[in-house]
């Protein structure tokens, strides 16, 4: 008989584990502390997540204008900056309902695992906050000096780069999508790639889309918030 192999649980963040989207709500709270001209950076912020709603959205261009503001203002006020956008902003909206399905997960011994769109600067505390070590997220180039240079370093976490990160992290432990049971959380058809490949996929918190999608195939719906 065959062994059951490693399980993962897999959970994308924004609308998910989370009822907001961090990358946007990060640019707002920069807008707050004078960062960038507000009404300009709120129109193209606003226009950047309306393209990825609709599955239109050119990452590399989102994480130059996302980064703008951190590359000018450096990485000790952006660190500082995010602590109080953690503690201002993002501690608020973590439910005990998401917290109660991560430590389902981690009490039946589920590898954990967030897959996000999001850049690593804004979601790597949020993973720590959820008490998740590993952190599948888009990362920043940086050049010599360690400065974020606005462009991605290696494959985006993004639509079906979602699937190639995962793919990479799996064959880091030796490992392949068959030898793995995984479940997949998310709210967003972004994402259809990734759900297509896990053994449960489960549609959260799902937009109309989605939810349509999920109720033809059979798959879990939760609706956490």
């Amino acid at each position: 008989m065959k062994s059951v192999g490693p399980r993962l649980a897999l959970f994308d963040l924004d609308h998910t584990l989370i009822p907001i989207d961090s990358d946007y709500e990060w640019g707002e709270f920069t807008i707050a502390l004078g960062w960038c001209d507000s009404a300009e950076f709120k129109r193209r912020n606003t226009e950047f997540f309306a393209q990825y709603r609709a599955g239109t959205l050119d990452i590399h261009d989102y994480v130059r204008f996302a980064t703008q503001a951190m590359r000018e203002q450096g990485a000790i006020k952006s660190v500082a900056a995010h602590a109080r956008f953690m503690a201002d902003v993002v501690q608020k909206t973590i439910t005990k309902q998401a917290q109660e399905l991560v430590q389902q997960h981690r009490a039946a011994g589920d590898e954990l695992v967030i897959v996000t769109a999001t850049n690593e600067f804004v979601t790597r505390p949020i993973a720590e906050a959820f008490g998740v070590k590993e952190l599948i997220a888009v990362e920043l180039e940086r050049d010599a000096l360690g400065n974020l240079t606005g462009e991605i370093k290696g494959t985006p976490s993004f639509r079906g780069g979602k699937v190639a990160r995962v793919e990479a992290w799996l064959a880091a432990q030796q490992l392949g999508w068959d030898d793995v049971e995984t479940t997949f959380y998310t709210d967003s058809m972004n994402d259809l790639a990734l759900l297509e490949k896990a053994t449960h996929p489960v549609a959260t918190n799902p937009d109309e889309r989605l939810r349509a999608l999920a109720m033809e195939r059979g798959w879990r719906i939760l609706d956490l918030f």
